[in-house]
C-alpha cells in the first residue's frame, strides 16, 4: 500500500477539527429553544410597535400567537448556536393567508426577530419583533 503524505495531512486536519468541536463552526440544531415562550411587541419595518405577540417554542416547533387569527399554524424551527447567541428560523403557513418567514436571535432572556409575510396578490410585508422570556 502506498502512503500519501498529503492525504494523511488532510485526514489529520479534518479529524482535529471534528474533535475540537469544529472551531468556528456553527451547527444547525432543532429543539434548542423548546420550553421557552417570549412575550414582546412588533411593528411594521421602520414603524413603531402596534401589537403584542408571544413566540412559543415547543417540541421542535415554533408558533406566533399573533398569527393565530390568520390561521397560521406552528412550524418546525432550526437554530444555530454561536457562543451565547441562538439564531432561529421558521416558516409558518396558512392555507388562506400565505406564509411567514421568521428569522431571529435569542441572547439571554431577550429575543429579536424580523419576519416577512408573503400573501398572494400583495407585496411582501416586513415587520420586526422585540421581547423577553415569559416568566
Amino acid at each position: 500500500m502506498r502512503k500519501n503524505p498529503l492525504g494523511l495531512l488532510c485526514l489529520l486536519i479534518v479529524g482535529y477539527a471534528l474533535m475540537a468541536g469544529g472551531v468556528g463552526m456553527v451547527y444547525a440544531q432543532t429543539g434548542v429553544l423548546d420550553g421557552k415562550t417570549f412575550q414582546g411587541e412588533f411593528g411594521k419595518k421602520g414603524k413603531a410597535a402596534h401589537a403584542q405577540d408571544e413566540l412559543i417554542f415547543k417540541g421542535g416547533r415554533f408558533r406566533s400567537t399573533a398569527c393565530d387569527p390568520y390561521e397560521f399554524g406552528d412550524a418546525p424551527y432550526t437554530t444555530k448556536v454561536d457562543g451565547d447567541t441562538i439564531a432561529f428560523e421558521a416558516e409558518t403557513v396558512s392555507a388562506k393567508n400565505g406564509k411567514i418567514k421568521w428569522m431571529g436571535t435569542v441572547k439571554g432572556n431577550k429575543v429579536e426577530a424580523v419576519f416577512t409575510w408573503f400573501s398572494s396578490g400583495n407585496p411582501p410585508e416586513e415587520s420586526w419583533l422585540k421581547g423577553e422570556l415569559k416568566k
